[in-house]
């Protein structure tokens, strides 16, 4: 993986007055799982056409659309290399590279909590200990580790429940049906939806009945149910009579939900950092302990030390039964 990025002032995005802000920006990009597969594979190396379609079972048409979007993004930039005939490489710009926590945070929690067998996600080592690790979350102002129940989130500016959530549904795939080779399937269920997204972000900030979540998201009724249902199958959310009526119903994230902070953390960061509005950020988190803005830093569990996107290397899981039928 290659290293992260603070951004410039020429770097960032304006966006406009009024409308989507960072976190349905972010979202709407992070929320597709091609184009995280392409980022990944980017922060690999590759940087030509072929090269993403040799190395999984991505269709041309997809493969064109999701480069495309990246550029427009500025998450990659079109180099040509050659004049005749004309062909480009995609290279990551520093916007592109700095997604990094976010497919460590991904792949950490699915490998933790999902055991998928479709799912086939690398190991992470940390190059400097050598080391197999889990990335931990940390406060990057008293460097000491956090959870959500640990901070306080207040709307910014340019929050807001109609500017926060993706203007349409982000996960998308080819016709043909094919996924990418490291399917994060449980991780698509709870972003790779504008009402996820919603849903997931009513979870976080304490709202806990079918009444609450339907005024926060502004969603049909019907919607609701289906988000919440599918949140509760995966085990993301618990369903409990509520100890104020007995006739209402809370839903409180379980301990796989909670655990699923790190990646909400790292989009969030990655959103506000690359995506501002005029009016001020979308959100404002600050850590209890030390009474600071927080912006999470990843530490390796192994060896403690803050993690960089070049020291992390993705390695085959020998327990893999793909891995393991390849060597054979």
């Amino acid at each position: 993986m290659a290293g992260s990025a603070r951004a410039s002032e020429q770097q960032v995005t304006r966006l406009e007055a009024g409308g989507p802000n960072s976190i349905a920006v972010a979202n709407g990009i992070i929320g597709d799982e091609w184009t995280l597969w392409i980022v990944r594979m980017g922060l690999n190396g590759i940087t030509q056409y072929n090269e993403w379609l040799n190395a999984g079972p991505i269709s041309s048409s997809v493969l064109n659309s999701r480069l495309n979007r990246l550029v427009e993004t500025d998450i990659m930039q079109r180099v040509e290399y050659t004049s005749r005939p004309v062909r480009h490489d995609y290279v990551l710009t520093a916007r592109g590279r700095s997604m990094w926590p976010v497919l460590l945070t991904m792949w950490d929690w699915e490998r933790v909590w999902v055991h998928s067998p479709d799912a086939h996600l690398p190991l992470m080592q940390h190059t400097l200990c050598e080391q197999v690790f889990s990335p931990v979350l940390r406060c990057e102002a008293c460097d000491e580790q956090v959870a959500a129940r640990d901070l306080t989130a207040t709307e910014g500016p340019s929050g807001g429940w109609d500017r926060s959530i993706p203007a349409a549904a982000t996960r998308r795939r080819s016709h043909s049906g094919h996924r990418p080779d490291a399917v994060i399937d449980q991780t698509m269920a709870m972003i790779g939806n504008r009402w996820s997204v919603a849903l997931l972000g009513s979870v976080f900030l304490g709202a806990t009945r079918f009444g609450q979540f339907e005024q926060q998201m502004g969603a049909p009724p019907t919607i609701v149910a289906e988000r919440l249902r599918t949140f509760c199958d995966i085990g993301v959310l618990d369903k409990t009579p509520s100890a104020q009526r007995s006739d209402w119903t809370d839903y409180r994230l379980t301990e796989k939900g909670r655990a699923f902070f790190p990646v909400v953390a790292s989009v969030l960061e990655w959103g506000q950092r690359w995506f501002r509005a005029p009016e001020g950020p979308a959100l404002r988190i600050v850590h209890r302990q030390c009474r600071r803005t927080f912006h999470p830093r990843l530490t390796c569990s192994v060896c403690q030390a803050g993690l960089r996107g070049h020291s992390v290397r993705t390695i085959p899981d020998p327990d893999d039964a793909a891995v393991r039928a390849t060597i054979a």
